[in-house]
């Protein structure tokens, strides 16, 4: 049984996604679409990145992820299937690949396929879907394209530590509004372990790691790691990204005590 995801700018208010699935449809009625989202705000190709990253993994191996942003080709941004961890990945490589990627995928190929009609406007429904067809009905990915080596690389900022502690930075803002940073749990076992720490962003400051938000009276502040192990700052019941004033790319430093 085909599974193919969708992660797209597209919204919920226009035909897009429903001419995407329906396309899908009339070929294979029996493939199994599931939309990860279409709220990536226009052309933010890092949300979209984050997102699939961390959602890919859930599925079935061999599950085929269709990624609707920034999908006009052109030389620079030329449109690739990857396979990376037993997924398969289509959509136009403008530097998302990197950031979704945490090593070289196992095969990439620049896609070779016809649109279904002369418009190129709309990539997800007359290229996109067709070879997420080819590759549900068992087609190999060396069939769609010729190998394709000169993936864009987008710079994925990485949290940095020493011997006083950890520098990172915010990378996402969920929509609960929960802070999410760069700072991986591993890391911080790593560098602060067992040892009293200083949390400190803008005016703020933590000193201890919480099991989860009701570990706190509601409205106030505390750090935790979430389920995708990365580090997070968050108000019990409350919206912390706005009500603290942060947003993305300001840094996050855990300093040892």
């Amino acid at each position: 049984m085909a599974i193919i995801t969708l992660t797209s700018d597209w919204g919920d208010t226009d035909y897009y996604p429903a001419a995407v699935k329906g396309r899908i449809l009339q070929e294979m009625p029996e493939a199994v679409i599931v939309d990860i989202t279409h709220k990536i705000p226009p052309f933010d190709s890092s949300r979209a990145a984050y997102i699939l990253r961390h959602a890919y993994s859930n599925f079935p191996k061999g599950s085929i992820h269709i990624i609707g942003i920034n999908t006009e080709e052109n030389l620079d941004t030329p449109h690739i299937v990857a396979l990376y961890d037993s997924h398969y990945f289509i959509g136009a490589d403008d530097g998302i690949f990197s950031l979704i990627f945490q090593r070289p995928p196992e095969k990439m190929v620049l896609l070779d396929i016809l649109q279904d009609n002369g418009s190129f406007t709309f990539s997800s429904r007359d290229r996109f879907a067709k070879a997420a067809i080819l590759l549900a009905r068992g087609e190999t990915i060396e069939s769609l394209g010729n190998p394709y080596t000169n993936m864009v690389r987008k710079i994925h900022f990485e949290p940095t530590s020493n011997h006083e502690g950890i520098r990172g930075m915010v990378i996402h803002i969920d929509p609960y509004e929960n802070i999410i940073t760069n700072i991986p749990r591993s890391l911080f076992e790593e560098v602060i372990g067992e040892h009293a720490f200083r949390l400190s962003f803008k005016e703020y400051e933590i000193h201890q790691i919480s099991e989860g938000y009701g570990d706190v009276g509601m409205g106030e502040l505390l750090c935790l790691f979430g389920s995708n192990n990365l580090l997070q700052i968050a108000l019990n019941r409350g919206n912390a990204a706005s009500l603290l004033g942060v947003k993305k790319t300001n840094p996050v430093y855990i300093s040892l005590l």
